[in-house]
């Protein structure tokens, strides 16, 4: 028997015990006395019926009320002679089947009756084994006499208390085997869910199918829901791991050629090799390293640091963003579009400072990198958002870029030229930005376009100016 088992069988053990000790109990101290006040409530109820009656009307239906109330009723004429009327009555009771040795009215009851008062008194008879229940009633001049016979209970009360005890016994033994059955089925599911949660524990993540239609159905589903919770978050952390490691690995490429060129100058100006540019060489280098730094710990801080929601004319701040880039838009000859530049509302939620550094990220972006001389941009309403979208044009693209150009130092690029491709740090934080306001942003590419695009919600009131 298991632990389950036994912990079970001595619960219910426990019950039936109690349960038998209290019917023992109460059979044996409290069924005597139960019996008798039933019977006298019983014989209460017909003297009641009978005291209203007259003689002529209660001698018409004594036969009717003993049978309908189960009880011997005889009547006497009253006598003064108080031994006369006790063999009167002795010799009625007789003649009625009812034989008692002990019989007597006394002195106290006679002069009751005499006042016409109703007398209730029980007689034992210890031989017989049983109590006469008696009623006396005097009614002018005719007593009475209502009576039950109560058989002493103690050798009933005997038996049903042996069975009480044979029936405890059968009971603990089918409770054995209840019990164990019980338990199995319950430990069957459980030993399952162990062995689940075991499997979690060494990373695992198995599920458990168990359908019980119960609680233990109820925590299988939620052990499961666990493990799926826990598979994601190990899964999440792994890939944290990996572009951790990535980041690393990119950070030690884009410092170990600015280093390597500080040292190779530095030792040529120690071996009195310089021709008067290597201090500026340095000088660039230093300036490039200082430069990838500020912009990791920017970075950082757009991740950690909160936003600041506010309401804020978005096409407005395009515009302005758009200005800083017209001279490098003029001297490389580009032409740049603009479509529904004149939307009703305009004004979007969002931390207006951040979402210029997007829109700075991408326009620079654009002017930086289009191939086909053109960019477009087209701002529309979509529901209860505003869509932004800019596009130009790209020589070659692969669809593993659309994941890949959010990560830090991912530079399209392959010569790597920093006049080119710069560091590859500017849609991290772009991204960074974006998933801070919860926003839908991507990128897309359709023959030999590439198109960068983000969503912020409308604000449903204008700010006052």
């Amino acid at each position: 028997m298991n632990k389950l088992s036994r912990k079970l069988f001595l619960r219910t053990s426990g019950i039936i015990c109690f349960v038998f000790m209290l019917s023992y109990l109460l059979t044996t101290f409290f069924l005597p006395s139960y019996i008798l006040y039933q019977k006298k409530i019983h014989l209460a109820e017909l003297t009641a019926k009978l005291e209203p009656m007259d003689i002529a009307q209660l001698l018409r239906e004594v036969e009717k009320l003993e049978y309908d109330y189960n009880v011997t009723i005889v009547q006497v004429p009253f006598r003064t002679d108080r031994n006369e009327m006790n063999g009167l009555v002795r010799d009625e009771l007789h003649k009625k089947g009812i034989t008692l040795s002990k019989f007597w009215i006394t002195e106290e009851s006679f002069e009751k009756l005499e006042r016409h008062e109703t007398v209730r008194k029980i007689y034992s008879q210890e031989k017989l084994e049983t109590s006469f229940l008696v009623t006396f009633l005097n009614k002018k001049g005719t007593l009475f006499v209502i009576g039950d016979s109560i058989a002493h209970s103690s050798a009933f009360i005997q038996m049903v208390n042996e069975f009480n005890l044979y029936l405890a016994i059968g009971t603990l033994l089918l409770t054995i085997g209840l019990s164990w059955l019980i338990a199995r089925q319950i430990v069957r599911p459980l030993s399952q869910l162990r062995q689940t949660a075991e499997d979690i524990s060494h990373l695992s993540f198995q599920k458990s199918e168990i359908q019980t239609g119960d609680e233990i159905e109820s925590l299988a589903e939620s052990i499961n829901m666990m493990s799926d919770k826990l598979k994601e978050a190990l899964e999440a952390l792994e890939e944290k791991n990996q572009n951790l490691r990535i980041f690393i690995s990119d950070i030690s490429h884009e410092l170990k050629t600015p280093i390597a060129l500080i040292k190779a100058y530095s030792t040529g100006i120690k071996d009195g090799l310089d021709d008067g540019t290597f201090v500026d060489v340095i000088k660039k280098q230093a300036d490039e390293m200082s430069g990838i730094v500020d912009k990791l710990l920017n970075l950082s801080r757009l991740q950690n640091d909160p936003i600041t929601m506010e309401s804020f004319d978005f096409c407005l701040l395009c515009k302005q963003t758009i200005d800083k880039y017209q001279i490098a838009i003029a001297q490389k000859q580009l032409i740049l579009t603009v479509e529904d530049w004149g939307l009703r509302n305009c004004f979007v939620l969002g931390d207006r400072m951040k979402i210029e550094i997007v829109l700075d990220n991408f326009i620079s972006n654009a002017v930086k990198y289009t191939k086909n001389q053109q960019i477009e941009i087209s701002i529309q309403r979509e529901e209860a958002h505003l869509v932004f979208c800019i596009k130009n044009g790209i020589e070659h693209w692969d669809s593993m870029y659309s994941e890949k150009i959010w990560q830090p130092f991912y530079v399209i690029e392959s010569s790597r030229n920093k006049s080119l491709s710069g560091t590859g740090l500017g849609l991290s934080i772009v991204q960074a930005i974006l998933q801070k306001h919860h926003a839908s942003f991507g990128v897309r590419e359709e023959q030999g376009i590439i198109a960068f695009s983000f969503t912020l919600p409308v604000a449903n009131t204008i700010p006052k100016c």
